[in-house]
C-alpha cells in the first residue's frame, strides 16, 4: 500500500471512532434525568426592546 491509502484509511477509522464517541455523549445526555427549575426560581421581569434603526422608519 502506498502512503495515501493507509492515511486514508487512518483518517477514516478516527472519523469512525469519533461519531461513536459523539452518539454514546449524546445517548449518555439524553438518559439524563432533567428536572425543570422550579417556578419560584424563574426570574419574570418584563423586558422591553426597542428598536431605533432608521432604515424601518418611514
Amino acid at each position: 500500500m502506498n502512503r495515501s491509502k493507509i492515511v486514508a484509511i487512518i483518517t477514516g477509522a478516527i472519523s469512525v471512532l469519533l461519531a461513536i464517541a459523539y452518539l454514546i455523549l449524546v445517548q449518555f445526555l439524553d438518559y439524563r434525568d432533567m428536572k425543570p427549575a422550579p417556578v419560584g426560581q424563574i426570574d419574570s421581569t418584563p423586558i422591553a426592546i426597542i428598536d431605533t434603526n432608521p432604515r424601518y422608519f418611514g
